[in-house]
């Protein structure tokens, strides 16, 4: 059955990084065009307030979408491990165990958000006359939390099994489709930014469809029978063990950008504007990094199954090697030309805009190679099964952007809130870098001896 997938065990571990990040990064970018395409309209369409009460919300979507995907990947980490060891039944138990847990926690963070969504834009000095669009916006957003979790599962789940391809047709079918409902929805029908939220959760609903429908046809080793459901508390504790740290890693970064946001958000909607349009170019030059950790996850879990610890530093070494390439070439082209991009984004005050978007992307481009190490360390690492210890890199983030955004909105200055990020990926690089060699020199020996499988 391993034939059907992608077996990461054997072959050249460059090659195999390689082919498996390309459809992940594109998905990743399709998937950045839902919030593009949401800021991109309602900036041209609606207007500059519109598109900040988007924009003020992201780093609430940041949190919800960070918690999903961090959990969803943790839950699926058994998954991939029980691949790479070549146990089809236990593989099929921890499928059972993830989309049941994926259920109870997506059904509680849905009513969770919207309870207390409207308290929390206000400890985010959310800007009173952008206040009404975005609570309309994020309360949408959170109510479909259940489709963004149906999809992040089962890509998490083709992952793990190798499947990086598929996961990238589905999403770039559901961003066609999020672009035109888009159109008809906030210039059709003037919904504003709520029609633009509503686009959103269809096309993650219709993502995940496809996702469950080709599992069905194609995949018959994830055709779950009535034993596979018997799926045992062991099952269900190493995946909440793995899982739920992950997800608060994730949360604890969301934390750290929320004081950002509100930090930015004292300086006036017109910057929060910039700032927005910023951060989705941004948005798309980064996912490379997201798609680099994505692979370490699985080529780590894969491996560690298998038990070739020889591999598994392979693996890091190559991935490091393409990171820190990349790195060059992306803060090249956004230090240079990533300002024009604003003109995708506003159609009023666009050379004040323009300026401000400048700033915020050269004082991100020269620390992409920290960011590189963030993404292909924390989940590589989380990958090996450790669940913890990149939680504790998490707080590190949240350290190093908190730190800097109290002192930046003090200071009201604008390039301090700019600042706040690169912090973070400086001090959580160092940390996770620890961790590796605490992992693969200490831990791994005991485990495994010198190398374990060669």
């Amino acid at each position: 059955m391993k034939s059907m997938q992608n077996d990461m065990t054997v072959g050249n571990p460059m090659k195999i990084i390689i082919s498996f990040t390309m459809p992940i990064f594109i998905g990743n970018v399709f998937q950045q065009f839902y919030n593009m395409a949401d800021a991109v309209i309602v900036g041209k369409f609606v207007g500059n307030r519109a598109l900040a009460a988007v924009g003020s919300t992201g780093t609430i979507m940041f949190l919800i979408y960070g918690f999903v995907v961090g959990m969803t990947a943790g839950f699926t980490v058994l998954t991939a491990q029980k691949f790479g060891a070549g146990d089809m039944e236990g593989m099929r138990k921890t499928v059972a165990g993830a989309g049941i847990l994926s259920f109870i926690v997506g059904a509680f963070l849905t009513v969770l958000f919207m309870a207390f969504m409207k308290p929390l834009l206000i400890l985010m000095n959310t800007p009173s006359d952008i206040f009404a669009d975005a609570y309309a916006y994020i309360m949408i957003v959170s109510g479909g939390i259940l489709a963004q979790m149906l999809y992040n599962l089962l890509s998490s789940i083709l992952r793990a099994l190798g499947n990086s391809k598929l996961p990238l047709y589905f999403l770039i079918i559901s961003a066609l489709l999020n672009i035109v409902l888009d159109l008809l929805l906030i210039i059709g029908f003037h919904m504003g930014a709520k029609g633009a939220a509503v686009a959103t959760v269809i096309a993650q609903g219709v993502a995940g469809i496809l996702c469950l429908f080709y599992i069905i046809v194609k995949v018959p080793v994830l055709h779950l029978k009535r034993d596979d459901l018997q799926v045992g508390s062991t099952i269900y504790k190493n995946q909440l063990r793995i899982g739920i740290p992950m997800a608060l890693q994730y949360s604890i970064t969301a934390i750290g950008t929320m004081m950002v946001q509100s930090s930015l958000n004292i300086l006036g909607s017109t910057l929060v504007a910039a700032y927005t349009a910023a951060g989705k170019i941004e948005q798309v030059v980064t996912q490379a990094y997201v798609a680099m950790g994505t692979t370490m996850a699985t080529y780590g879990a894969q491996n560690m199954g298998a038990g070739s610890v020889k591999r598994i530093r392979e693996g890091f070494k190559a991935c490091t090697i393409i990171g820190a390439i990349y790195s060059v070439v992306a803060a090249t082209f956004i230090m240079t030309v990533g300002k024009y991009m604003t003109y995708l984004f506003v159609s009023e005050d666009v050379q004040v805009i323009m300026s401000s978007v400048d700033i915020y992307l050269k004082c991100i481009g020269i620390f992409f190679i920290p960011l590189a190490i963030v993404n292909i360390y924390r989940n590589g690492i989380q990958g090996l099964g450790y669940g913890l210890l990149p939680m504790m890199a998490g707080v590190a983030e949240l350290i190093g952007r908190a730190v800097v955004a109290v002192i930046a909105g003090k200071m009201r200055s604008y390039p301090g809130v700019c600042l706040a990020g690169p912090a973070a990926w400086v001090l959580a690089g160092g940390l996770l870098i620890v961790m590796y060699y605490y992992i693969m020199n200490i831990h791994m020996r005991k485990m495994f001896g010198t190398n374990g499988k060669d």
